[in-house]
């Protein structure tokens, strides 16, 4: 039988202040005592309580980590594909969950400190708070930089904390670090569906490659006034080298579909899972399929995505030697079918798409389905299974239980590459037992240490990091936001500047096709559904969010990031 993830609303739900720091009656559904905190099925219904923050393919019909997160060269939204933020607004969820989060494991860490439990218990349950507080700051720190560093309950007389300035990023980076290490080291469970040790190591391997490629590429003026630290980079690129390690020498392998990652109805015995979130059927459910057969639009591909697939030579768009004509004529019934352009590509395109084109004027039905149009043209079949779920299931919003994956190790593989590549020390051998395995599942020649120069290649870096960089983007494709906080961590996020880079708001060619409803480019390339109207303009303020303007007004000390 499944276990479901604990979606709960215990102790601590919330803060009643409007400062996320500070909250004068916190304990409102239990008494704070040595004898609560010593009673462990208190403790793991507020450790349960973090759960909640793992989204996964979302809950009900709320939106989830994969799909969704539109915001990249990777997708076309079918509504809005702007900036997250246009202005400042005076309260954000961005802001005030996380500081939520932090305040909670403080509760924890105090509580359990003080209790009557074994010392391994105690260890246990404050490693997994010390987790949530590392998780939680580095999504702050990647959103807004310098934030205020909270370690301990706060006293409502603590003023030197709660109206104190922002802590610089890299010193709460450094106490991330201690976070998971901590954690790594002290959590007991081994549940795939709980947090664990492994689960630790593949965040720490996560923030890690973050932390050490975003502190080689910053520059002082974009991220303000800290440039390129290589001592800081490398410590880090060989702490996320070494928790890579220590995973790949445990028993995680990879799953023989790709796809089976993402639409299997249960991920228990599937051994690249080191944790993931499991759902139910009328239990608890999701939506990701849903959205991505709406009859009111679908976020699509772009063209610049698809190029970036590699074809079954082994060799991209510019140097291959196959047919790179992606034109096809519509059937007898109007319709446009792609087989045999995916055909020549990486397997993992041919399952994350469908195999028909969906526009307006020519709408596609996913296996029954009902009829739905995709914003580029290209759908997004990754997150279906026709097979498991009833068509009713897959037809209606709330109604999918496809399991989740949110740590797995083809991501710890790529991280472990792309690490060691920055480090210099990547050999034969390391690709052979990492990036190597995923392309061999995707049909693909392996990489070798000194491959081919592409010419497409925009980042001004080597052909192997440039590569290595490809297979992170064609493995993940659409998944977790991967995409634009790599965008961030390699300063290329000027990459999302629709103008200069027009492949990004374009999708599928539609040459052959006579009076199509929808707009096409010169070159014949369909444009994405409401692009035109939302020209994305890159500012290097889009960096760093805005911190909410309700906080400056509480708080003067915190100050805004430069251009909000």
């Amino acid at each position: 039988m499944k276990k479901l993830f604990i979606l709960s609303a215990v102790a601590l739900a919330g803060l009643t202040s409007c400062n996320d720091l500070l909250d004068k009656s916190p304990l409102d559904t239990f008494t704070n005592t040595s004898a609560y905190w010593s009673n462990t099925s208190n403790v793991d219904n507020q450790c349960n309580t973090f759960y909640n923050q793992y989204s996964g393919y979302g809950n009900g019909g709320g939106q989830g980590w994969f799909y969704y997160k539109t915001l990249s060269d990777d997708q076309v939204d079918y509504q809005d594909n702007n900036w997250t933020n246009l202005n400042t607004p005076s309260t954000s969820s961005n802001w005030s969950t996380p500081f939520t989060e932090i305040r909670r494991a403080a509760y924890i860490i105090q509580g359990v400190s003080g209790s009557s439990l074994t010392e391994k218990e105690k260890n246990n349950y404050i490693g997994i708070a010390r987790l949530n507080r590392a998780w939680q700051y580095y999504q702050l720190v990647r959103m807004y930089g310098d934030v205020p560093w909270v370690e301990t309950v706060l006293d409502p007389n603590d003023k030197d904390v709660l109206y104190g300035p922002r802590t610089d990023r890299d010193q709460v980076m450094d106490k991330v670090l201690e976070d998971l290490d901590f954690a790594a080291a002290n959590i007991t469970g081994t549940n795939k569906q709980r947090f664990s040790a492994d689960m630790a190591l593949a965040m720490k391997a996560d923030v890690t490659l973050y932390e050490g490629t975003y502190c080689r590429y910053r520059t002082a003026a974009d991220n303000v006034g800290k440039g390129p630290d290589e001592a800081r980079a490398k410590k880090y690129l060989q702490e996320c080298v070494s928790a890579c390690e220590a995973l790949m020498a445990k028993k995680y392998s990879l799953n023989s579909s790709y796809q089976g990652n993402y639409n299997s109805v249960d991920l228990s015995s599937n051994p690249e899972m080191i944790f993931y979130k499991p759902y139910s059927q009328n239990s608890l459910m999701h939506s990701t399929i849903g959205y991505t057969a709406n009859t009111s639009g679908t976020s699509g591909m772009t063209k610049d995505a698809f190029d970036a697939y590699l074809f079954i030579d082994g060799k991209p768009r510019a140097t291959t030697s196959e047919d790179i004509n992606d034109a096809v004529a519509p059937d007898a019934d109007g319709k446009i079918n792609i087989e045999s352009i995916l055909a020549k590509r990486d397997k993992r395109l041919a399952v994350t798409l469908d195999p028909v084109l969906a526009f307006k004027g020519s709408a596609y039905s996913r296996a029954g389905v009902s009829p739905f149009t995709s914003s580029t043209g290209y759908g997004i079949a990754k997150y279906d299974n026709p097979t498991a779920l009833s068509l009713s299931d897959r037809n209606n919003i709330g109604k999918q239980y496809t399991d989740c994956p949110l740590y797995w190790i083809s991501v710890v593989y790529l991280n472990f590459a792309e690490a060691k590549a920055e480090l210099g020390t990547l050999s034969q051998g390391d690709l052979d037992k990492s990036v190597n395995l995923l392309m061999a599942r995707a049909g693909l020649p392996g990489m070798t240490t000194s491959p081919a120069a592409d010419p497409a290649n925009n980042m001004g870096v080597s052909n192997l990091l440039w590569e290595i960089r490809r297979q992170r983007r064609c493995e993940l494709m659409f998944d977790n936001w991967t995409r634009y906080w790599d965008l961030v961590r390699w300063h290329k996020l000027d990459l999302l500047d629709s103008k200069n880079h027009p492949n990004i708001y374009k999708g599928a060619n539609l040459s052959l096709l006579s009076n199509p409803e929808v707009d096409v480019a010169a070159d014949g390339y369909m444009i994405g559904s409401n692009t035109i109207n939302q020209p994305r303009t890159y500012d290097k303020k889009y960096y760093f969010y805005p911190i909410p303007s309700g906080q400056i007004t509480l708080n003067p000390q915190l100050t805004q990031n430069p251009g909000w």
